[in-house]
């Protein structure tokens, strides 16, 4: 269990804290009163479930301006010829886009957990993963997202026994066991995931 915690304070004073703290001011920089920003963001985080990270950045770059302006059926299509995995998640990004008005005052209205369990409950395509990642993504630092990557990292190194089924309640209580971690290596959840994540897979991404 401390092998973790000691590759992690490692990387902490290596080049790539450098890497890791400039996303962490970049997922600051959005501005969290932008209905259409956070919108953005949140077709990323429906698109990105179960899905290649990089591979879903370029679609979603490529079809920003079409999530907020095309019918399910047009999006959908679009998807398919990039190549996106799940093009019926289209329907997922129409109907999110009617309640892209109520984002930013729910974000600024509610306490953390409320905010996310909102997320969670409106929101067709989220989970826990997913609007925790959401949540991180606009600069939000005390949510864990936590993966496949994660799960599998934190097996292997002894800290959890993977459950066969991510359940609410699982989520929140791996989460805990993150936070523990984090607060021992004086990290925010934010910057953990970037590390536990660059120590799964190699790479830093959003």
């Amino acid at each position: 269990m401390n092998d973790l915690l000691s590759t992690i304070n490692n990387l902490t004073h290596s080049d790539i804290h450098t890497t890791i703290h400039q996303r962490i001011q970049q997922f600051k920089t959005i501005d969290t009163h932008s209905a259409e920003e956070l919108f953005q963001e949140l077709c990323f985080c429906i698109l990105t479930a179960n899905c290649n990270a990089e591979r879903t950045i370029h679609i979603h770059a490529q079809l920003s301006k079409s999530f907020s302006i095309d019918p399910i059926e047009t999006l959908a299509k679009k998807l398919k010829e990039h190549g996106y995995r799940f093009p019926n998640r289209a329907a997922y990004i129409v109907e999110a886009a009617k309640k892209k008005d109520m984002l930013s005052p729910i974000i600024h209205t509610r306490p953390p957990e409320e905010r996310r369990t909102w997320l969670v409950d409106n929101i067709t395509g989220l989970g826990y993963k997913e609007a925790s990642h959401f949540l991180r993504n606009i600069g939000y630092d005390d949510y864990a997202i936590i993966d496949s990557h994660i799960l599998d990292l934190l097996e292997r190194y002894h800290r959890i026994k993977r459950p066969n089924t991510l359940t609410a309640k699982k989520y929140r209580e791996i989460e805990e066991d993150l936070r523990a971690l984090a607060t021992k290596t004086q990290l925010t959840l934010a910057e953990l995931d970037l590390y536990l994540w660059y120590l799964e897979t190699g790479k830093i991404l959003k």
